[in-house]
C-alpha cells in the first residue's frame, strides 16, 4: 500500500473534493485545488500538472455532454478565438513573475470573482460577439498563469440563458480549448519537469475517482444550494491564502492577516451556509 507524506495526503484530498464539485456543477476543480496546493508547491510546479489534468477532466465532460453541443458551438467561437493569444501571453507572464507575488495575485484576482459568483450576480449580455474576443483574452491570460477560470466563466454563461446541459457542454468545450492550448504552450516554455510529472501522478487517481462521484451527488442535492455552499468554502480558503501570500510579501503582519482573511472568510462562508439551508427549506416545503 503507497505511502503519503502529509502534504502528499492532503493534496491528494483537496483534489478528490474538486473533482466531486467539478463532475456536479462542470466547473471549479482549479478554483478549490490551487488556493490549498500553493501551500505547499510553486505556481511553476503546480500550473503544469493542473493542465495535464484538466486535459483528461476537460475531454472526459465534453464527452459527457456531447448531445447539447450542437447548440452551442457557434456561439462559443468569438471567446475561443481570443483564447490563444492570451494563453502564450500568461505563459510568458509566468517565466517572469516571482513565486510569492504570483501566488498573491492568484488570491487577489480569485476571490472577488469567486465573491460575484456566489453572490448570483446577473448581467444579461447581449452582444456576445463583440464581448467573446476580449474575453476570450483575459481568460486565457488568467488561466494559463493560474489555471483558473471557472468563476469567469460561470459568471459569463450563467447570464445568457442557456439550459443546464448546453451550459455544461459549453464550460467543457471552452476549458478543453484553454487547456490544450496551455498544454501545449508549457511545453514549448520547458515547463514539464519531474516534480511536475509526480504530482500529476499522484492526483490523477483522484480526479479519476471524484469526478463520476460529483455526478452522482448531483443527482441528491440541489444545485444551487450545492453552487453556493461551494463557492463560500471556496472564498475562506482563497481569503486565507491571500492573507499568508501578503505576509510572506512583507505588506501586512501576519496576525492581520490571519484576522482579517478569517473575517472574511467567516462571513462568507457563513453567508453560503444560510442560503444553503434556505434553499433546502424551501424544497422541502414545496409540494
Amino acid at each position: 500500500m503507497p505511502s503519503f507524506t502529509p502534504a502528499e495526503l492532503t493534496l491528494f484530498l483537496t483534489a478528490l473534493v474538486a473533482a466531486m464539485v467539478n463532475g456536479a456543477l462542470g466547473y471549479g476543480f482549479s478554483s478549490i485545488t490551487v488556493p490549498v496546493a500553493l501551500g505547499f508547491v510553486a505556481n511553476r510546479v503546480l500550473n503544469p500538472a493542473l493542465v495535464l489534468l484538466e486535459v483528461v477532466l476537460n475531454l472526459v465532460s465534453l464527452f459527457l455532454n456531447r448531445r447539447a453541443l450542437p447548440a452551442v458551438w457557434r456561439r462559443m467561437l468569438p471567446l475561443l478565438g481570443g483564447l490563444l493569444p492570451g494563453v502564450i501571453l500568461g505563459g510568458v507572464f509566468l517565466t517572469v513573475v516571482a513565486a510569492v507575488a504570483l501566488k498573491a495575485a492568484t488570491y487577489a484576482v480569485l476571490l472577488p470573482l469567486i465573491l460575484l459568483q456566489a453572490a448570483g450576480v446577473r448581467w444579461p449580455i447581449r452582444d456576445e460577439r463583440k464581448v467573446g474576443v476580449p474575453f476570450g483574452l483575459g481568460l486565457g491570460l488568467l488561466y494559463s498563469t493560474t489555471t483558473i477560470s471557472g468563476p469567469p466563466l460561470a459568471l459569463l454563461l450563467n447570464n445568457q440563458g442557456l439550459a443546464q446541459d448546453e451550459f455544461r457542454a459549453a464550460i467543457a468545450l471552452i476549458r478543453v480549448a484553454e487547456s490544450s492550448f496551455t498544454l501545449v504552450t508549457y511545453l514549448l516554455l520547458g515547463f514539464y519537469g519531474a516534480p511536475s510529472l509526480g504530482l500529476f501522478w499522484l492526483l490523477l487517481p483522484a480526479v479519476a475517482l471524484g469526478l463520476p462521484l460529483g455526478r452522482v451527488l448531483l443527482r441528491r442535492v440541489s444545485k444551487e444550494a450545492f453552487r453556493r455552499l461551494c463557492m463560500g468554502v471556496d472564498a475562506l480558503l482563497v481569503s486565507v491564502g491571500l492573507g499568508v501570500a501578503l505576509h510572506q510579501l512583507g505588506w501586512v503582519d501576519r496576525a492581520v492577516s490571519y484576522a482579517v482573511s478569517a473575517a472574511i472568510g467567516g462571513f462568507i462562508i457563513g453567508s453560503a451556509w444560510q442560503r444553503f439551508l434556505q434553499l433546502r427549506k424551501s424544497q422541502v416545503a414545496s409540494p
